[in-house]
Formats: structure tokens, sequence, C-alpha cells
């Protein structure tokens, strides 16, 4: 995987930040989590341990709106960590490939 440089400033980062704690005290992220499945692995927990995922990261120009956050375990949120959603993806389909 390559190294991404950011273009995002720190003041940008604590705006849209910001944002995304207050989504996360509305009643649209609490039906969101309401099922426990995580976007990602589609493993259910318990709702409050799902975090809030930003499908393209904050570092890489992503913004906190309602269409780039998803519910993810831990685990997966860990892992993806600063992966675009088709970086994402070929992740995935490298492990699924070295487990068949």
């Amino acid at each position: 995987m390559q190294p991404f440089i950011s273009y995002v400033t720190e003041d940008e980062l604590k705006k849209e930040r910001a944002k995304a704690r207050e989504l996360r005290r509305t009643e649209w992220w609490k039906r969101k989590i309401s099922s426990g499945i995580c976007y990602y692995c589609g493993m259910k927990s318990e709702s409050k341990e799902l975090t809030m995922d930003h499908l393209v990261p904050l570092i890489r120009g992503g913004k906190s709106v309602k269409a780039n956050l998803v519910p993810a375990c831990k685990e997966c949120n860990n892992k993806k960590k600063h992966l675009l959603p088709s970086e994402w993806e070929e992740y995935l389909e490298r492990l699924r490939n070295e487990e068949g």
C-alpha cells in the first residue's frame, strides 16, 4: 500500500471532528447503530460498541456528513484507519485469498 499525503489542515480536521461529535448525538445516528451491525464485516454487536467511521477519512479529505458516515465495529475501524473504500476492499480481498 502506498503512503498518502494529507492536504487537510489541523483546523479543518478539528471542524469536521466537531461535526462528527454533534452527529453522534442525533436520532439519525442512534437509528443508524440500532441494528448493531458493522457496515464492513456485518458482525452484530451491541449498538454502544459501534464506532462512527468516515468512509472517506477526514485526513484524506472526507467530511462529517451523513453520506460519509457508517457504523463500524472497533476491530474494522482500527484496521481500516485512513484507507479509502477502494483500498479497504483490496485489503479485504487479499485477506480472503490468503484464507482460501
